[in-house]
């Protein structure tokens, strides 16, 4: 065979295996003597020809999988959004505070305490010691070491679901993980809960991608240690107990139901050497831990910094004036400024002042405002993560354990206490699930979102109950006399919150969810504020001055509100 000969079957690594096969039976059938050595030739171009044009099937596939991945994630579908509407991704996402380390008690108690000023200082010191980007949640450790799962936790309506968003879009975009991944495939658990029967990964991956079964196959086998699945609300995943002692599945295409299969995948029997990020709630980050394969890595998201809150501002109104005017009347707010860390918060209270904006409404309606901005997150979560509960039992129950915290100065709470008073705390997203090291062992308590939740569910709940015991419970608070002065600082905000909850429009909002507020209680909140404000005005303590002044303020809204009528 001459060299022209062997130039052409290397030129045809790119053409049909057919073509290849019978170039090659010519060349052999022309020869009278069959060398070893030629064969030894022939065969090493036959699997370089092979090779060769199955990487550039596989990566033509690749390219027109990110343009489609870039053409659907470039947008997103908000809460309120109508059939066809959607924002740009550009135009939403702001990077937030992503740590790769576990806080202490005291730091947690810190955080949740805090607010305004001093809630911005404790994240602008997070952020200058540990905050970390997107590109760098796979890069080595101090050793030397890159995990092969990364966990990235956040609480409900902090970002997790929109931060895989980005990811996927930068990716695509070329911009993130060009390097290091192939492909970046995204599994929702809430989807994968929904696929019937039994299905091997393959054709689990094709429910939720534009590939094929045969398209997938092939990437992943060509190069699995390129590959990185992204899997979206573990929290969500339905787990049975018996998914720890089932056989294991380690092929591509063996089947068992979608659950027991991504259970493998995250173990590391399927395809070990690929990679993973897992979303999770705090409150399932414990199960992830102990299933997923090692090394691995903790990242958790907490939010947007005073910096974050300010861009975000910026991007979502794309108006400066606008802009300035909202974030202005935001930061004078203490509370809004200090809910503005949840991103999910953040798009509630923009979206509420641009109606203002757009109707002329008075944006600066501060209280009102304020107590809708809770109720509306706390509507927005009811809607999306607790289908099949009941939410006046769930309300009930929240606001009892928020009341004891209240009375016990307490924002971390037990398990044991919690586990009394909330039926399946872990499925709650109201709640957070922490662990702390105690010595040789882990203790685990729950926390709301910020003292401020803890604060609106007290509130909640002293409105929901009917007149006569809410009226008890309201003498109660007046006549402890020794009560703790931290407590009671927070009682003004309290009040504030029970206030606005009786607003007519907050009423009917509640109502949707079976959460009926009397309006005839408020004459009794507006005498028993009377009362407290007596009470801490009689008594020439600087720290119950202040208290009187919060009290103050509650009184005369009161007042202003019911001459407005």
């Amino acid at each position: 065979m001459h060299a022209s000969d062997y130039n052409e079957v290397v030129f045809m690594h790119y053409t049909d295996c057919k073509c290849l096969i019978m170039k090659i039976t010519t060349a052999l059938v022309s020869m009278n003597t069959v060398r070893n050595d030629v064969m030894s030739d022939l065969s090493l171009f036959f699997i370089y020809a092979q090779t060769q044009r199955l990487y550039y099937t596989t990566r033509s596939v690749i390219v027109k999988y990110k343009k489609l991945i870039c053409s659907e994630y470039q947008y997103v579908t908000e809460y309120n959004s109508l059939p066809g509407e959607h924002a740009l991704l550009s135009e939403r996402y702001t990077q937030p505070l992503i740590l790769q380390r576990h806080r202490d008690q005291k730091e947690r108690e810190e955080e949740i305490r805090s607010r305004g000023e001093r809630f911005q200082q404790v994240l602008r010191s997070r952020s200058s010691e540990d905050s970390v980007h997107l590109n760098s949640l796979f890069d080595p450790d101090g050793h030397g070491i890159s995990p092969r799962a990364v966990i990235l936790q956040g609480n409900s309506g902090n970002g997790k679901s929109f931060t895989v968003q980005k990811i996927m879009m930068d990716w695509a975009s070329g911009d993130l993980y060009k390097e290091q991944f192939d492909i970046v495939f995204h599994l929702k658990c809430k989807e994968i809960n929904c696929i019937p029967g039994e299905n091997s990964l393959v054709e689990i991956l094709s429910y939720s991608c534009s590939l094929t079964s045969d398209q997938i196959s092939q990437i992943l086998l060509h190069s699995p240690e390129k590959v990185l699945f992204i899997i979206d609300g573990f929290d969500e995943l339905r787990l049975t107990e018996g998914i720890y002692y089932m056989s294991p599945n380690t092929d591509l295409l063996q089947k068992a139901s979608p659950v027991v299969i991504l259970c493998d995948l995250l173990r590391g029997r399927i395809l070990p050497e690929s990679f993973l990020l897992v979303t999770s709630r705090s409150t399932a980050t414990d199960t992830l831990s102990d299933l997923l394969k090692r090394p691995q890595r903790f990242s958790e998201i907490i939010g947007f910094s005073e910096k974050g809150v300010d861009e975000y501002f910026q991007k979502f109104f794309q108006n400066e004036e606008f802009s300035r005017k909202a974030y202005t009347f935001v930061k004078a707010n203490e509370t809004l400024i200090t809910a503005c860390s949840i991103p999910v918060v953040c798009w509630i209270i923009c979206t509420t002042i641009q109606e203002r904006f757009k109707t002329g409404a008075n944006v600066t309606n501060g209280l009102e405002t304020t107590t809708s901005i809770y109720v509306d997150f706390v509507s927005t979560l009811l809607k999306h993560h607790c289908q099949g509960q009941s939410v006046p039992t769930l309300m009930r129950s929240l606001g009892q354990l928020a009341e004891r915290g209240m009375l016990e100065q307490q924002v971390l709470f037990d398990e044991k206490r919690v586990n009394k008073m909330v039926s399946n705390p872990s499925d709650c997203p109201f709640l957070c699930k922490i662990l702390f090291k105690r010595r040789i062992h882990q203790e685990t308590m729950f926390s709301f979102m910020h003292l401020s939740f803890q604060e609106f569910f007290t509130a909640l709940y002293y409105v929901l109950l009917d007149k006569e015991e809410s009226k008890r419970k309201l003498t109660e608070l007046l006549v402890i006399k020794e009560r703790p002065m931290i407590f009671s600082l927070r009682l003004p905000a309290m009040v504030e919150f029970a206030c606005g909850l009786l607003n007519k429009n907050v009423r009917c909002t509640l109502k949707k969810h079976g959460l009926f507020v009397c309006p005839k209680k408020q004459a009794y909140l507006k005498e028993w504020t009377l009362k407290m404000l007596l009470y801490y005005t009689e008594r020439h303590v600087r720290l119950k001055v202040q208290i009187a002044v919060g009290f103050m303020c509650v009184y005369i809204f009161a007042e202003k509100r019911k001459k407005k009528k």
